[in-house]
This record gives structure tokens, C-alpha cells and sequence, in this order.
């Protein structure tokens, strides 16, 4: 299992822009599909992007697409969401999460797929 630690969330007005990072340890983060999750209060966790082991291959939750963008950095064993065009409705707890890789496209976006989890970063946007 990968030790994940996620940095770069924040407040932030609506229609701004964050980046959020997320930093593995203790294993080849190459050998893991990678993604974001989010959990606002009262509400269960929800997929937000998902990566594949090389970053050629994304997939993104219907309401994120084109304002979300998920990278990854293998040398530096990072995943990035950049996010843009941000709406209040985006507010929540957000989760990095990294999964073994099972072929070259994989890049799931069910929670179980996931073993590794980071502890999260809290993302407000004001309105």
C-alpha cells in the first residue's frame, strides 16, 4: 500500500482556480492508477478523475469535465487536479487515492478499486 499525502487546498472565490497535489510514498507509484475523490458534508464520497499508471488515459466525473484536469508526474511520484472555474458546488473534502494497475489503460473510477488513501485536503469556494 502507498502512503499518499495531498497539499494545495484552500478558499477560494467562485469561477477561481486551485491546484491540488498528491505525494506518494513507500512503494512505485508508477505501478498504480491514480485518482480524486470528493466528499462534501452529509454527502457520500463521489469520483471525481481518474489517471492510468502513465498518464496517457484520464476519466472524469460528467460535472468536472472541462473545468478539471488530473496529471501525474511518476518521477516525482505526484498527482495533480487542477481545477478551474470553480463553483460553490464543488466545495467539499478532497481525496487522492491510487490503485494497482491492472493493464496499461486502467483507470477506475468505483472507490473500491482503490486501496490506498490519503487523508484529504478541504477545498471551499465561495460564492
Amino acid at each position: 500500500q502507498l502512503q499518499l499525502v495531498e497539499s494545495g487546498g484552500g478558499l477560494v472565490q467562485a469561477g477561481g482556480s486551485l491546484r491540488l497535489s498528491c505525494t506518494a510514498s513507500g512503494g512505485t507509484f508508477s505501478d498504480y492508477a491514480a485518482g480524486w475523490f470528493r466528499q462534501a458534508p452529509g454527502k457520500e464520497r463521489e469520483f471525481v478523475a481518474s489517471i492510468n499508471w502513465y498518464g496517457s488515459d484520464t476519466r472524469y466525473f460528467d460535472s468536472v469535465k472541462g473545468r478539471f484536469t488530473i496529471s501525474r508526474d511518476n518521477p516525482k511520484s505526484t498527482v495533480y487536479l487542477q481545477m478551474d472555474s470553480l463553483k460553490p458546488e464543488d466545495t467539499a473534502g478532497y481525496y487522492c487515492a491510487a490503485g494497482y494497475s491492472i493493464s496499461h489503460y486502467y483507470r477506475p473510477s468505483r472507490a473500491s478499486d482503490f486501496g490506498s488513501w490519503g487523508r484529504g485536503t478541504q477545498v471551499t469556494v465561495s460564492s
